[in-house]
């Protein structure tokens, strides 16, 4: 079963310098009947103006993944971790017992798109850690690519939740499988571009929650589909 989650159906926080789209209940957007999916708790489509960004703040008891489209974000945290998240980077920052860390757009002049992930851990209290690695085109054209999992295998970054996170890049017409295990569920995100699953046609920003299906096609439909497949312990 796949129930589709159209972009102009998320909430939107607007502060000017930040533009975000929330799939799920987000801050200022309250939103019962999309709390998330399984542990999947948020997926904020940001979109963030030259210079700007988000103060040092706190977090515990997450797990958040960083997924860059278009210009560079920079990190900087309390356990002394200093970088810039490009196109093909993921990073994923354990809060765990407790962590502060400020987000800004590393250009003066580009604006900067990205989609925060949050999945809640198996465990609270967890040690604070920070892991980033990069995936090139290369590994994710025409085919999914694991990018995070609870075991890091593949060499995707380790998340302390059964969840695995895959993507993939797919041109007009080329398309890419996935198999469910029994027992799993399916969170799909459409990260740019427009996309196929099955018979559903669905463009940038659409989600769709996968549930009783044993497997899915990914088709894309347009020059430049970027797909973010999520499959996650039931």
């Amino acid at each position: 079963m796949l129930k589709i989650r159209r972009a102009d159906e998320r909430g939107r926080t607007d502060f000017g310098w930040l533009d975000s789209r929330h799939s799920f209940s987000f801050g200022h957007y309250y939103d019962p009947a999309h709390m998330g999916f399984g542990p999947l708790r948020v997926i904020n489509d940001d979109r963030v103006t030259p210079g700007a960004g988000f103060p040092t703040h706190p977090h515990g008891n997450m797990e958040i993944v960083s997924y860059v489209l278009d210009g560079a974000l920079a990190h900087k945290d309390s356990l002394g971790t200093g970088s810039v998240i490009r196109p093909g980077d993921v990073q994923r920052m354990s809060a765990g017992s407790g962590i502060r860390h400020s987000e800004f757009n590393a250009s003066a002049s580009e604006p900067v798109h990205f989609l925060q992930i949050w999945i809640v851990p198996e465990t609270e209290g967890l040690a604070p850690s920070y892991e980033q690695k990069r995936f090139p085109e290369e590994e994710k054209r025409g085919k999914l690519r694991l990018v995070a999992s609870r075991d890091g295998r593949d060499g995707s970054v380790t998340i302390h939740r059964d969840v695995d996170l895959y993507a993939t890049l797919l041109g007009d017409g080329e398309s890419t499988r996935h198999a469910f295990r029994p027992g799993r569920a399916g969170w799909l995100q459409v990260a740019r571009g427009t996309a196929r699953v099955n018979d559903v046609q669905l463009y940038p920003g659409d989600g769709v929650a996968i549930e009783a299906t044993d497997d899915v096609a990914i088709t894309g439909t347009s020059a430049d589909a970027e797909v973010l497949l999520f499959d996650i312990a039931a």
